[in-house]
């Protein structure tokens, strides 16, 4: 038997793409290019004591590393299966695995500008919980990549038994969202990764660059430029409302160039968003200059998250998060698990893609249970910490300016009332949910099959307060910023809620 690009299996281990150990070679480099310009460009003049060899120590670091990657390609080795995945590589300390197609929770198909330019791409497949993919295919042609995903997805729900006619059969895909320029436009103006690229960038240079370097710039290029800018000002007698109109422009400036610059790398990753379905299995293409395509079946869904920020509900949109079973993977490749099904949509196609994959959650839930007694909840330790600062402040100066923390308390009440206004939960024999947030407001929910263990916490001001924290956990759920918990429940509440929530769990197979 052998594996052709259409999906037919083989029996024939077969090797990577002729070219894959130059896309290793480059991951390598990668690591240490950054520095390796910062001492071609500003260490070149230096006297150099480890002698002439020490001029070429970077070709042989090279060289050494593009062995290093031609051995990976010849000691590796894989065999498509009617079930599973076989893999073999090292050289030295080898390995075999053998990873069923219905163990696999994710796939990834990702392509670079190098990648599109050789027509390969590499894969990932990840499994739930790992701390890395299972398989990492660097690299395969686009028809062989793409051939492999659907592999996956034929066999993943144990369809051994399809016959091979089914598996060549023409694959209907449902497009459920497909963001338009102007939508991405709206995710630029709306997201911060403007000034998050330009506080990464100056990070980066400031490491990079020799500290010499970095205070001449700001010496000779930043001072010059500040003290012509405000030579010229003070020439034009400006009175003080003049100053502070041109100040209030100029940051006007900063913050539209940062926009702009939001909306340009909106459109690098966001670049033709589609998000579809096959098969029970959800699929996003994205991307301007690296072309990602990410999979995972319905089913292995964990928990969702709504958000709405300020922005948000200026332009009337909301983004939709998912998470998975695989991505609890830690490092920069959590950034290609899926976890976006809707970077930014109206309310009511966020609601309309909830319903559809849950199609019997009925959501959003018809009514939400306050919790009583979360205002002070919220309200207190602030408020302590507010009185704490004023007195330690009043203390030290001797004087009314010590009071000033004070003034934090009625920002605070109100703070902690539309807080307290917005926080709730609901739950049903489908799912749990539970809402907060009112600057920034969020929804996170789960499908009761899908909880993994119960925890009910009370922390002393919870036992002082009569109040408990009901904890839900599912796979995937570590690391959040918003976690899966019900805060501020009446103790009596808790308990109901927990019990029967555990009997739920008890008589009901887990689902992931």
């Amino acid at each position: 038997m052998s594996f052709d690009p259409t999906g037919a299996e083989t029996g024939d281990e077969r090797r990577l793409h002729p070219w894959s150990w130059l896309f290793v070679l480059v991951q390598h480099l990668k690591q240490f290019i950054v520095p390796l310009i910062a001492l071609v460009l500003f260490g070149g003049g230096r006297r150099n004591p480890g002698g002439p060899w020490a001029d070429f120590a970077p070709l042989i670091a090279v060289g050494v590393l593009a062995a290093v990657s031609l051995l990976e390609y010849f000691t590796y080795r894989y065999r498509i299966g009617t079930d599973k995945l076989t893999v073999r590589s090292g050289w030295l300390h080898r390995s075999l695995r053998e990873i069923p197609f219905a163990r696999i929770h994710n796939v990834v198909v990702h392509q670079s500008l190098l990648h599109r330019l050789f027509g390969v791409a590499e894969v990932r497949l990840e499994s739930a919980g790992g701390q890395k993919p299972e398989a990492r295919m660097r690299v395969l042609r686009l028809d062989q990549a793409l051939a492999l995903e659907e592999q996956v997805r034929q066999r993943g729900r144990g369809a051994a038994t399809a016959d091979a006619g089914a598996a060549d059969a023409p694959v209907q895909r449902d497009v459920l969202l497909a963001l338009s320029p102007l939508e991405i436009v709206r995710l630029g103006l709306i997201s911060n990764r403007g000034m998050i690229a330009f506080a990464a960038a100056f990070g980066a240079a400031w490491q990079m660059f020799p500290d010499d370097l970095i205070e001449d710039f700001f010496r000779n290029f930043v001072g010059n430029f500040a003290r012509r800018l405000f030579g010229y000002a003070d020439q034009l007698h400006l009175t003080w409302l003049q100053g502070a109109i041109a100040v209030a422009v100029l940051v006007a400036l900063g913050i539209v160039l940062l926009r702009v610059l939001s909306i340009a790398l909106a459109f690098v990753q966001y670049h033709g968003f589609i998000l579809s379905e096959a098969q029970h299995r959800l699929t996003v293409e994205r991307g301007l200059l690296t072309r990602l395509r990410t999979s995972v079946a319905r089913r292995r869904i964990q928990a969702w998250t709504l958000h709405e920020g300020m922005l948000h509900r200026l332009f009337g949109r909301r983004s939709l998060h998912v998470d998975t079973a695989a991505s609890t993977q830690q490092g920069r490749q959590e950034s290609r698990t899926l976890k976006e099904l809707a970077p930014i949509a109206t309310p009511e196609a966020c609601d309309a893609l909830v319903n559809h994959v849950l199609a019997q959650a009925h959501w959003p839930p018809a009514q939400w249970r306050a919790l009583r007694g979360s205002l002070w909840r919220l309200l207190w330790p602030g408020a302590l910490l507010s009185i704490a600062l004023a007195v330690a402040a009043a203390g030290f100066s001797r004087s009314a300016w010590g009071l000033l923390p004070l003034l934090w308390l009625p920002w605070g009440a109100y703070s902690a009332w539309r807080q307290a206004q917005r926080l709730g939960y609901a739950a049903d024999d489908r799912i749990v949910a539970v809402r907060g947030g009112w600057w920034s407001r969020w929804w996170r929910f789960a499908e009761i099959d899908k909880l993994q263990a119960l925890r009910l916490s009370r922390s002393p001001l919870d036992r002082r307060c009569g109040t408990a924290t009901l904890w839900l956990d599912t796979a995937g759920a570590g690391g959040l910023e918003t976690p899966l918990r019900i805060r501020f429940l009446p103790e009596s509440e808790a308990s109901v809620l927990y019990e029967r929530l555990a009997a739920t769990l008890t008589r009901r197979k887990l689902h992931w």
